[in-house]
């Protein structure tokens, strides 16, 4: 018979891709209950008791529920928020890093929540019920290539997870470029090595000048 790939150890056990083209994507349901989404959605969007949050926030969160409520108009965070969630229930530990993902890199996340009032702090994905699974989120020094790298290193011994970097708006890609040349576009190439990192690219230049833009797919696949 064909002798396997050779792999590291956290990965014994993965289908290779042609596997999971033919077997597994086909058929693997990714959908979720109704009443779950509207769990986490409920948790999204809403602060405990005599927690103040600044009053723009306040507006984003309500209207946040509302789309929740309604099911119509769900936004870019809404839904990462709502596909994190599912996957915390179901056991599935997600971290994300890097330099401003506690607020959003557009100011648009909002995963750790400010008491205006005190210094305490709220992580609603922390907050789902019990028997989730760990949520990691943690802004980053300004070391794109340590950054990155780190969580490259974690998603090679951490499978199961779904581990994610996102990049500040503004080019901020910088010596990530690094980790990117030599590991993540490479690596599988050079030494069979797999990896589930997941980047979170801001694209688009909006009037901001030269290389406002974190998402230059074409130089990471040179």
């Amino acid at each position: 018979s064909k002798p396997k790939e050779w792999m590291t150890s956290s990965w014994h056990g993965f289908k290779s891709p042609a596997e999971l083209a033919s077997e597994v994507l086909p058929s693997h349901p990714t959908g979720a209950a109704v009443e779950t989404l509207k769990h986490i959605g409920d948790k999204i969007s809403s602060t405990p008791p005599g927690f103040k949050i600044h009053s723009n926030l306040a507006r984003i969160m309500k209207a946040r529920a509302k789309t929740i409520e309604t099911g119509s108009n769900i936004d870019w965070a809404t839904a990462e928020g709502l596909a994190f969630g599912t996957l915390l229930s179901e056991g599935k530990h997600v971290r994300l890093a890097g330099q401003d993902v506690e607020r959003g890199t557009f100011s648009h996340r909002h995963a750790v929540l400010h008491d205006q009032e005190t210094d305490k702090l709220h992580v609603p994905l922390k907050n789902l019920g019990h028997g989730q699974a760990a949520f990691s989120v943690n802004n980053s020094s300004l070391s794109e290539f340590g950054a990155l790298g780190f969580e490259l290193g974690y998603s090679l011994v951490n499978p199961n997870s779904l581990v994610l970097w996102e990049a500040q708006f503004g080019d901020f890609a910088n010596n990530a470029q690094c980790i990117i040349d030599q590991f993540i576009a490479s690596g599988e190439t050079k030494w069979l090595q797999r990896t589930g990192l997941t980047m979170l690219l801001p694209h688009g230049y909006d009037g901001q000048g030269p290389e406002h833009s974190s998402a230059r797919i074409e130089r990471y696949l040179q």
